[in-house]
């Protein structure tokens, strides 16, 4: 399966100018999502510490980065519980196969990243998930309902691995790879994904091309960035509240 991984990954592709998909068309030039994901693993009992999350689990962070219909473009397991989302970010974009953020393009990320060029986070301090909208809390400023539509257009699933593994790491992050690898496959090849009605809406694997053309390679706060973003949410509430009014 891992031999595979040319084939299985997906190719990035961007949000066109010219879409209409409500989710999605207000993030142009927009590569996918990323996240990272704590999948518990076994260790010795002397790399436990490094493996310790938060949460106080041994669990390895893993960085999935996913397109629009939710195939895998990178996945980077491996890095110890206790390593940051950013870190891992960092560590993804400067590896000679790592993580390609072309010039001009971005991922949406959630709070946990820095917002900056090639990553576009939403607002901290202010209502996000979805699952509090659903709640029935009403939106009140710009920022909330740029959040929102940005978790709509982020959300998207990693419940492939939920239980330990008692293998090397090495080998339980070549199996997180696979696993990843086999989920591009149902997509692509199963006429209904046999588990999307219970999610809802290396071992690394990574693209060996030469790069091509300028590509990010720095994770950093940028005023530009910034103000894009804080544009764009006006430019979405603006359109809002102009559909409200009608």
């Amino acid at each position: 399966m891992l031999r595979l991984h040319r084939i299985l990954l997906k190719k990035l592709d961007s949000i066109l100018e010219n879409s209409t998909n409500d989710r999605w068309k207000w993030f142009k030039n927009c590569l996918g999502a990323l996240d990272g994901a704590y999948i518990w693993v076994h260790v010795d009992s002397i790399d436990k510490p490094r493996y310790r999350t938060r949460k106080n689990e041994i669990a390895t962070n893993v960085l999935g980065v996913c397109t629009l219909d939710m195939q895998f473009i990178y996945v980077l397991p491996g890095w110890e519980g206790s390593a940051t989302d950013g870190r891992v970010l960092r560590a993804a974009i400067n590896r000679r196969h790592g993580l390609k953020v072309p010039q001009g393009f971005y991922y949406l990320c959630d709070a946990g990243y820095t917002n900056g060029e090639g990553f576009l986070a939403p607002f901290r301090g202010q209502q996000y998930h979805l699952n509090e909208w659903r709640q029935g809390r009403q939106l009140v400023t710009l920022q909330e309902y740029s959040n929102m539509k940005h978790s709509q257009a982020r959300n998207k699933r990693w419940g492939i691995l939920r239980e330990t593994s008692f293998n090397s790491v090495r080998t339980q992050c070549r199996i997180i790879s696979a696993c990843c690898l086999l989920h591009n496959f149902i997509r692509n090849d199963l006429s209904r994904d046999p588990i999307e009605s219970e999610v809802g809406e290396v071992c690394n694997v990574e693209d060996e091309e030469e790069d091509s053309g300028e590509v990010i390679r720095h994770v950093e706060t940028s005023a530009v960035y910034t103000a894009w973003r804080d544009n764009l949410a006006q430019e979405m509430f603006n359109s809002w509240m102009s559909s409200r009014n009608t």
